[in-house]
């Protein structure tokens, strides 16, 4: 037995400078959240709502997150990442539609919503197209408070998701362009782009948005000519500002638009509709004109397309030729390449929902939060959105009423 002071405190002093086993904070929050990831089921839906980094970061936080089993998978996710990061794996689909807020990414179908137990918030995507009166009802009967994430708002005034999956859909269509235009795929055996003493690939972009942007900043940086269409002389302004450079932009007229569509090696239909169809603006006789084995590729098809050749296709069959033109018309470019669009949906979902869990739940975050609260479209069961109670013939109510009725 060691009693002399001086060896003791040698002692305590080495024991102290051994590896000390981590301990991670657990921080108690205002509300203590429970969070559903069901596994997606929408077809060719790739992309989950959290990815195992978002999780780790908001059950450190005190929230407790359920993740069905396979949720990730598609996004090279396995269920030992999300275990090792703290969240529950559910093997029973019903247990994630228990909890008190459900997250997915495409919008829900009938039958989770039969698994629901009512009164909970749902935050998912709201395409109009695709949500049927039935489901709304069905929504409302529960007393769920439904949030459309693409319709959230930040402080800037932006729609975050949105803009992040246009940034997505602007760069991957050109790299989906550059494929198209090779013998290996049955195209013109052209390079994107150029090289010294051979003319630079030909790119009409319609559409001077986000994609629209990040596709001529996509073409640019490969080298080809770009030049951009837009009905709006701001949003012309704006591109030519943030990309720094001048390029070729236009208000869309028919007799110049027809003379940049026969030149066109690549057209990328990128016009967006606030709401309803996107306006189709290239017809079936500026089609036949284009070159032969040239490329379209219509990110708007999930509003109608822009070119009146335009048809639905998917992952599996993304192609088919009209006039001798190659037409890619997949709805969900995103899903391409669904990790990195998981990280990127990670990435604005993850300090929302702490947001949420600080100021004590989501009905608390709708009246704090006006961006937040202008993705709300049903409240506590009752239709808030003016366009969906017009659109399904349903009694609606202003939700900045219904806040100031409590």
């Amino acid at each position: 037995m060691i009693t002399d002071p001086e060896t003791l405190k040698s002692l305590m002093k080495e024991g102290s400078l051994l590896p000390q086993e981590e301990m991670l904070a657990i921080n108690k929050k205002k509300g203590s959240l429970t969070i559903g990831i069901p596994k997606e089921t929408s077809y060719q839906e790739n992309r989950v709502a959290l990815i195992p980094e978002s999780v780790q970061l908001l059950v450190n936080n005190g929230h407790q997150v359920l993740v069905e089993s396979n949720a990730g998978l598609k996004s090279n996710f396995t269920d030992k990442d999300y275990s090792e990061a703290g969240a529950q794996i559910c093997y029973n689909t019903s247990e994630i539609f228990k909890s008190n807020i459900i997250l997915k990414v495409a919008p829900v179908k009938q039958k989770e919503i039969d698994m629901m137990v009512g009164n909970q918030t749902l935050i998912s995507a709201l395409q109009l197209t695709l949500q049927p009166k039935e489901t709304l009802v069905a929504l409302m009967k529960k007393k769920v408070t439904a949030i459309a994430w693409d319709y959230i708002r930040d402080d800037h005034g932006i729609y975050p998701v949105v803009r992040t999956m246009g940034e997505i859909a602007g760069n991957t269509s050109v790299l989906i362009a550059a494929e198209l235009l090779s013998n290996y795929n049955d195209g013109k055996g052209i390079m994107m782009g150029g090289i010294a003493g051979v003319q630079p690939t030909e790119i009409v972009i319609l559409g001077a948005g986000t994609v629209g942007e990040y596709a001529a900043r996509a073409a640019l940086g490969l080298g080809a000519n770009v030049k951009v269409f837009d009905n709006s002389l701001s949003r012309l302004r704006r591109l030519q500002n943030d990309i720094g450079q001048r390029i070729y932009t236009s208000i869309i007229q028919p007799k110049v638009l027809e003379k940049a569509v026969k030149r066109a090696d690549v057209i990328i239909g990128a016009l967006r509709a606030p709401f309803g169809r996107t306006p189709c603006i290239v017809t079936n006789q500026m089609v036949s004109k284009m070159k032969p084995s040239s490329v379209i590729i219509d990110v708007s098809i999930d509003q109608g397309g822009c070119f009146e050749t335009s048809r639905v296709t998917n992952h599996l069959n993304p192609t088919y030729r009209a006039y001798d033109v190659i037409h890619y018309c997949v709805p969900n470019i995103a899903s391409r390449v669904s990790r990195t669009a998981s990280i990127a949906l990670s990435n604005i979902f993850s300090p929302l929902l702490l947001e949420i869990g600080e100021v004590g739940g989501s009905k608390e975050m709708i009246k704090k939060d006006p961006g937040f609260r202008g993705g709300v479209y049903i409240y506590k069961g009752k239709l808030t959105s003016e366009i969906l109670g017009k659109v399904f013939n349903l009694p609606y109510k202003d939700i900045e009423l219904l806040l100031a009725a409590l």
